[in-house]
């Protein structure tokens, strides 16, 4: 009988010094709900000295992996340190040591799950990573145990705080894109460079994590259409609240059914009636749908100190009981199937498209002939203000394939009367 489970900690910045404050504040509960108690024996950082000035010597540190990662004594491995090199190494001979291995780095889940998985399930290691997506939001184990008897049919997620926070600014208070972005880049929620954020990759790496549990295939970040949020303008949040809906980026991942898995991450107009309407400012949410359960959904902080150590230290109390009853590697890997990617063919769903017109006669009758044209089918047309090169004009479709909506826009640009096609948002509303 084991009298403790010792933890290596690999990564004490922002997520490990949380994961320390947590580990040692709840000690004594955590200790009951395992059955012995969990204390992190070391920890591997590069400025070990700093580390002994904040905690003291409560900890052995070092600034070799190898300390950790050879350690007999070491039973699971946190991976803190966030980047793809040399947390991938790492990771990798954690478990070629037996170790089982806990971390929140969506890069490396995303780009190289597929080699670590079979590896972890090779040497009977658990792999825990509820802090990788959603911060403090539980929704990795809900899908792979809670909800494991469901048929998933979509997913849909605001899984990236930065953005949700500058489209609920941009909202309320009717600021433009720019103004929000230095506004969230002077609190800390946007990055100096936040091309990860607004771009929509961070949020499409978070979506291959989903979308690959809850459809039991694996998805690749090359499968997802991405599109971000840096041309949302302040005249798209106004028409979006004159039509009753509000702008978000979703991660949006769909069974079609026969026609594959579809994979995207773009901005969508939401009707305010939708549960993830309301989700806003810093705040994460998943909205899944599944055969057995209907709709549900997961709501939390996305991502902070405090919120992601709750993450990962759930995951090390879970598996720190499997260490205790022997019984590691119980949750394998759930991509057992393979499953082909829908065509943009088969992809559909309203949109609202807004453009810069000239302001004369027959110009509505050539924007209606190049949307005929290629099978798109128009719901409203309104035109909205005056611009410098004329009329500003808003479109919103009927259901669409994702072909023939490129292929209109691309027509409607080579138009003499169009001056700009602005946006082009689609549309999550099942009344159209």
């Amino acid at each position: 009988m084991k009298k403790f489970v010792n933890v290596g900690l690999m990564g004490a910045g922002t997520v490990g010094g949380g994961v320390l404050q947590v580990l040692a504040k709840n000690a004594d509960d955590i200790k009951k709900k395992v059955g012995i108690p969990i204390r992190i024996t070391k920890v591997f950082a590069r400025e070990a000295k700093e580390l002994r000035k904040q905690y003291g010597d409560n900890y052995v540190y070092t600034t070799e992996a190898l300390d950790i990662l050879n350690d007999p004594e070491i039973d699971i491995v946190v991976e803190l340190l966030g980047r793809e090199h040399p947390a991938v190494e790492f990771i990798t001979e954690a478990f070629n040591n037996g170790k089982s291995v806990v971390t929140a780095n969506k890069d490396v889940i995303a780009k190289y799950g597929s080699e670590l998985f079979p590896l972890a399930e090779k040497h009977n290691c658990d792999f825990m990573f509820e802090g990788s997506v959603g911060g403090g939001t539980p929704i990795i184990q809900p899908l792979k145990t809670c909800l494991a008897a469901n048929k998933i049919t979509s997913i849909m997620g605001i899984v990236n705080g930065t953005t949700n926070y500058m489209l609920t600014k941009m909202s309320r208070e009717y600021l433009d894109y720019a103004d929000v972005l230095k506004e969230a880049q002077e609190k800390g929620y946007a990055e100096s460079d936040p091309t990860a954020d607004v771009g929509g990759l961070d949020a499409a790496r978070k979506l291959v994590i989903l979308a690959s549990i809850a459809f039991n295939t694996r998805i690749s970040l090359e499968d997802v259409k991405i599109e971000g949020i840096e041309n949302i303008a302040l005249s798209d949040i106004r028409h979006a609240e004159d039509l009753g809906y509000t702008i978000r980026l979703l991660a949006i991942a769909k069974n079609i059914g026969e026609h594959g898995i579809s994979v995207c991450v773009h901005p969508v107009m939401l009707p305010l009636t939708h549960p993830l309407a309301s989700v806003n400012d810093v705040y994460n949410a998943i909205f899944v749908t599944g055969d057995a359960v209907g709709e549900a959904m997961f709501m939390g902080l996305g991502a902070g100190r405090m919120p992601t150590a709750s993450a990962v230290c759930g995951d090390v109390i879970d598996v720190a009981r499997n260490i205790l009853h022997g019984d590691t590697g119980r949750i394998k890997c759930t991509c057992f199937e393979e499953k082909h990617l829908c065509s943009i063919e088969n992809m559909s769903s309203p949109c609202y498209i807004r453009m810069n017109v000239m302001d004369k006669p027959r110009v509505l009758a050539a924007i209606a002939a190049a949307f005929g044209e290629n099978n798109v089918s128009l719901r409203n047309v309104i035109q909205k203000n005056r611009v410098a090169s004329g009329a500003e004009i808003v479109v919103i479709t009927h259901n669409v394939s994702e072909f023939d909506l490129q292929m209109a826009v691309q027509t409607l640009s080579a138009l003499p009367a169009v001056d700009k096609i602005c946006s082009v948002i689609r549309v999550e509303d099942k009344n159209l």
